[in-house]
C-alpha cells in the first residue's frame, strides 16, 4: 500500500485509519475528504521532536497553510505546539478564529497589500516575512505608525535549482519570491532592513522547492544559508537569531515514490548546517522549517462514487466519478501522480486499465490516466491515496458544483470539521 494508514479488511474492502471505507462513504457520500488525524499529529511530533533535538528548544516547524487550512487542522498544531506559516489574512483570519496563538504565527506572500499589512499587524502576527524592498519599506512605516518594533525575517533566493517540477521550483535566481543573493541585492536587503528603527531583524528565510525526494538541495540551502547569515555578521555585525529553511520534503503519491524518513532528512540538514557554523565561527541559529504537504498529504484520502464507464475500442477506456478538478486540480495543474483503487473490490486483480475522468465539462478534468484499477461498475466506490494537500485548500465551484465536506478520523472514530457545501452556500454573497 502507498500510505501505512490503509489496510485491507477480510470483507474485500479498503480500510482507512481503521475505518471500512465503503461504510464511511455510505454514511457521509461522496465525494468527500477524509483526513487521519492521527497520522497528522504523528508527522508534527516527528518535526517538533528532530528539530528540537537537533538545534535546540528554539528550533520551530511552521506548519505552511496553504497544503490545507481549516480551524479544526490550526486547533491540531496548537496542541502540537507548533508554528504556522501563513500567507494571506484568509489564513490568518481562520487561524484566529481557531484560537492558534499569533506569536508562533509567521507572515509569508509576495505582493502583501497595505490593507494586509494593517490586517496582519491588527492581529498581533509575530512575524513578517518580508520578501521585497517596496514591502519592507510599507512595514516599517505601518509599525512607525503604530509605535511597534515588528519582528521580520527577509526572504532571500539562494539560487539552487531543486529539480522538480517548474511550477513549485522556487530558489532559482529567477523568481517571482524573494531578494537574490546572486545579485548582491540580498545584502542591500539586510542593509536596508538593519536601519530601520521599527523592525526588528530576526533572521533570514529561503525556501527552494516542493516535492522534493533527494534531500541535497535542502542541504545545499542549508549551507548557503549559513553563509549568507556570515556574510552579514562580517559586513554589518548584525548575527541572525534564526534561519528558516523552508520545506519541500516529498511524499508518495504512487508506489514507485521513494520513501523519506523525515527524522533522518532532518538530522543530514541539521549536519550541514552545524558544519558550516562550525567552519565559519558562527553560533547556530535556531532552525525552522515549513513542512506542509509532508504533514497532511497521506494523511488524506478522497472517496468517489463511479457514474458512467465509456470504452473506446482500442483507443481507452473512461471511468467518470462524481468529482473531480474541482475538489483535485493537481492532475490538470502539475499532471501529478495518484494512487487510485476501487475501494470494494480489494480482493480482485486490478487489471483494467483506464483514465478517472471527473464530472466538469472540461476535457482535461482527469484525476489520473492509465490507471490499473479492478473493473468498476456503476455505484462502485473509487478512492484516490494522498489527497490531504492542496486538495482542498485548492478546491472551487467551477461548474456551480458545491465543495466536499471533510471528515476527520481520530482514534478510528470520524467527525466532520467542515460541513459538505451546499447551493445557498454558494450564492451566499451573491446580490
Amino acid at each position: 500500500m502507498v500510505c501505512d494508514n490503509l489496510t485491507v479488511g477480510a470483507n474485500g474492502h479498503l480500510y482507512f485509519a481503521g475505518l471500512d471505507t465503503i461504510e464511511l462513504a455510505k454514511e457521509y457520500g461522496t465525494p468527500t475528504y477524509f483526513m487521519d488525524e492521527n497520522k497528522i499529529r504523528e508527522k508534527c511530533r516527528i518535526y517538533t521532536k528532530t528539530l528540537k533535538e537537533c538545534f535546540g528548544d528554539k528550533a520551530l516547524p511552521l506548519y505552511a497553510s496553504k497544503a490545507f487550512s481549516i480551524k479544526q487542522m490550526y486547533r491540531i498544531l496548537s496542541e502540537e505546539h507548533m508554528g504556522i506559516d501563513v500567507v494571506s489574512p484568509g489564513e490568518i483570519y481562520t487561524a484566529c478564529a481557531a484560537g492558534f496563538p499569533m506569536e508562533r504565527a509567521f507572515f509569508h506572500g509576495n505582493n502583501k497589500s497595505d490593507e494586509e499589512i494593517v490586517y496582519a499587524m491588527d492581529k498581533q502576527i509575530g512575524y513578517f516575512i518580508v520578501d521585497n524592498f517596496d514591502e519592507l519599506a510599507a512595514v516599517q512605516a505601518e509599525a512607525a505608525k503604530r509605535g511597534i518594533v515588528q519582528k521580520v525575517l527577509l526572504r532571500v533566493t539562494p539560487g539552487i535549482d531543486p529539480h522538480t517540477h517548474q511550477k513549485i521550483s522556487t530558489g532559482n535566481v529567477d523568481s517571482k519570491f524573494g531578494v537574490a543573493m546572486q545579485t548582491g541585492q540580498a545584502l542591500e536587503f539586510a542593509k536596508q532592513a538593519l536601519s530601520m528603527d521599527s523592525l526588528s531583524l530576526k533572521g533570514f528565510h529561503c525556501h527552494v522547492g516542493s516535492q522534493l525526494f533527494d534531500i541535497e538541495p535542502l542541504r545545499e540551502a542549508g549551507r548557503t544559508m549559513v553563509q549568507f547569515t556570515a556574510q552579514v555578521r562580517d559586513r554589518f555585525g548584525y548575527t541572525a537569531e534564526l534561519i528558516d529553511l523552508g520545506g519541500g520534503l516529498g511524499v508518495r503519491y504512487v508506489d514507485s515514490d521513494p520513501e523519506i524518513d523525515l527524522a533522518a532528512s532532518i538530522r543530514e540538514i541539521a549536519d550541514v548546517v552545524k558544519a558550516e557554523c562550525a567552519a565559519l565561527h558562527l553560533d547556530v541559529p535556531a532552525i525552522l522549517m515549513e513542512p506542509g504537504r509532508s504533514i497532511v498529504a497521506d494523511a488524506g484520502l478522497t472517496l468517489y462514487t463511479v457514474g458512467s464507464k465509456k470504452e473506446i475500442s482500442g483507443i481507452k477506456n473512461y471511468v467518470s466519478i462524481d468529482g473531480g478538478m474541482t475538489d483535485n486540480p493537481r492532475y490538470t495543474l502539475y499532471s501529478s501522480d495518484y494512487t487510485v483503487i476501487n475501494a470494494g473490490k480489494m480482493h480482485e486483480k486490478a487489471d483494467y486499465v483506464c483514465s478517472v475522468a471527473g464530472k466538469c465539462c472540461e476535457s482535461g478534468d482527469l484525476i489520473q490516466e492509465g490507471v490499473h484499477i479492478v473493473t468498476p461498475e456503476r455505484g462502485d466506490i473509487l478512492a484516490v491515496c494522498t489527497t490531504g494537500a492542496y486538495n482542498y485548500s485548492m478546491s472551487s465551484n467551477y461548474n456551480a458544483i458545491p465543495r466536499p465536506p471533510v471528515v476527520m478520523i481520530r482514534d478510528a472514530k470520524a467527525y466532520v470539521a467542515v460541513e459538505r457545501e451546499t447551493f445557498d452556500d454558494m450564492i451566499c454573497c451573491q446580490k
